[in-house]
């Protein structure tokens, strides 16, 4: 059995939250290139250059890419030979949240009560989903999640009868109804089957691929790009002004389903797609 410390997981997690808001990763960067290479309209054009400079300049000056810095999502993935010491797992990630907003002078995004809308002030508590793996190690995702693209995220209970086209049909529905609230060009996460709350949470999980990767499945990854080309043709465009791009990239992911259920979930990235990792 490894053993690691308490401390570690919170000092890892606190340096993802810092480079997760100023170094925005090499595919979304790499995205934002090819889109302005395709993008015709002289707006879309321009707010693309914007935000490849925004890019730039968080990195090497060490800003927050965007001032919303996200509500923290914590993706863990616990190796069966692993035992935390020296404190609680949760509790050790929200130090690290807490330490890094403070540190990186980063917006406290957070309310206590949805009601009270009173400020925790440092960014905590996260949201946290754990995965118990083969292994001796921890493995570490933070995701940065800013509240307009997350507000314009969806999800249906399908009958099975809608299909394919039914899942299509409610994606682009959902993009053309939210994009522009979302910052876009925005990454589009769809999950596709389970239950309720699976699908929304593996439509999260889409979004932690690298910017523009297929699905590994071939008929999925068709799916991927027939989804694209129809949200790139609403016209919406890049912060909203029009354009040929108004998606940099579209993930989905399956689960299997009940036999009288087809859930369908749709989350929504924004430009400043912020996704760091760490393996202890």
């Amino acid at each position: 059995m490894r053993q690691i410390e308490a401390k570690i997981i919170s000092e890892t997690v606190e340096r993802l939250c810092i480079e997760a808001n100023y170094i925005l990763e090499d595919a979304l960067v790499t995205a934002l290139k090819k889109a302005l290479q395709v993008e015709e309209s002289p707006a879309g054009k321009d707010v693309l250059t914007k935000l490849i400079e925004n890019a730039r300049v968080s990195k090497e000056e060490q800003y927050p890419a965007c001032q919303d810095t996200g509500f923290t999502i914590a993706f863990l993935e616990i190796g069966q030979g692993v035992e935390v010491i020296g404190g609680d797992l949760y509790e050790a990630v929200n130090r690290g949240v807490a330490a890094g907003y403070k540190k990186g002078y980063l917006r406290a995004s957070i309310v206590k009560d949805p009601f009270k809308r009173v400020n925790t002030g440092d960014n905590t508590p996260a949201v946290i989903h754990t995965k118990l793996v083969p292994g001796d190690g921890i493995k570490i995702t933070i995701m940065a999640k800013g509240g307009g693209c997350e507000n314009m995220s969806r999800s249906a209970m399908l009958i099975p009868v809608k299909g394919k086209q039914g899942v299509v049909d409610f994606v682009v529905d959902t993009v053309k109804r939210g994009a522009v609230n979302a910052c876009p060009p925005v990454i589009v996460g769809v999950g596709v089957g389970g239950t309720f709350d699976e699908c929304a949470l593996i439509s999260k999980k889409a979004l932690l691929r690298p910017v523009g990767s297929p699905n590994p499945d071939h008929a999925t990854a068709e799916l991927e790009k027939e989804l694209l080309e129809k949200i790139n043709n609403l016209g919406i465009g890049p912060q909203g002004f029009g354009g040929r791009i108004t998606a940099l990239a579209v993930h989905v992911e399956k689960y299997p389903c009940h036999i009288a259920s087809l859930p369908v979930a749709v989350n929504m990235d924004c430009h400043s797609h912020r996704v760091k990792t760490a393996i202890l």
